[in-house]
């Protein structure tokens, strides 16, 4: 038992110190993270390479010309050397986009029916390359094993083997509920905010990123969603009211851009 204590002890030790050399961009929040940004570049690429083989790729010239010309600002403005950035339309109807660590982003085909003008596309992709240069995903995978250990280790200590199952599964649900829902939300909020500030270097009007948010209430309208705490996004409200206080700050840094 001391030997298992004397590793979590070690690791943590570990992970914290690898940790405290990460921060977010803009918003400067000190991060957890046990993988090298190499890992998170490969892990990303080969995450892109699958989905290009089994997803369809739009080849409409119109939503791939205003995706290029509005993605390639966003990154410019985001100013992350090493990234490889690109950018695809996935030829589905569904409102959709996200990102890969590393830079690929894709957007699906039905988003643009609800994006009205290139500001709000701005929004999306904003929000999509913040959650590459905040490294979210290799953060959330930080928490995933870090979750897991501690679940394994509060199985053989407490139980010895006659609750080893339910210790798991009580675990197993804390790391969902009580720990990885709610960074996820986190990571939401924080990809909205250095999204805003994104669009805004770029030159886009940030305040379209709330029209943005109620065209996507409009679309969700009717729809059955869970509680928000036992969800991974925020309600599209709180993102509202989130924004609309940001703004100012993001138009007080950017505003000759």
């Amino acid at each position: 038992m001391k030997k298992i204590w004397h590793i979590l002890l070690l690791s943590f030790i570990s992970f914290y110190f690898v940790g405290c050399l990460a921060k977010t961009p803009y918003t400067h929040r000190k991060q957890l993270i046990m993988f090298s940004p190499q890992q998170e570049l490969q892990m990303g690429y080969q995450a892109a390479r699958e989905i290009l083989q089994h997803e369809p790729i739009s080849r409409d010239p119109r939503l791939n010309a205003v995706l290029q010309v509005v993605a390639q600002r966003i990154a410019q403005a985001a100013n992350i050397p090493g990234y490889q950035w690109q950018f695809f339309v996935i030829d589905k109807d569904v409102v959709n986009a996200f990102c890969l660590p590393g830079g690929k982003v894709f957007v699906y085909k039905g988003l643009f029916k609800v994006i009205q003008n290139e500001d709000q596309l701005a929004a999306v992709i904003g929000h999509e390359v913040a959650h590459a240069i905040a490294r979210h995903g290799a953060e959330r995978m930080t928490m995933v094993q870090l979750g897991r250990l501690g679940t394994a280790v509060a199985a053989k200590t407490i139980s010895g083997g006659k609750y080893s199952s339910a210790i798991r599964k009580a675990y197993g649900q804390f790391e969902g509920i009580g720990l990885v829902l709610p960074f996820s939300r986190k990571f939401e909020y924080e990809a909205d905010e250095i999204g805003l500030y994104l669009m805004t270097k770029a030159g886009y009007d940030p305040n379209q990123a709330i029209t943005l948010w109620y065209n996507m209430m409009k679309v969700s309208r009717g729809k059955r969603k869970p509680p928000e705490f036992l969800s991974t996004h925020p309600s599209d409200r709180h993102r509202i009211e989130r924004l609309r206080r940001l703004i100012p700050k993001a138009l007080a840094k950017y505003r000759r851009a």
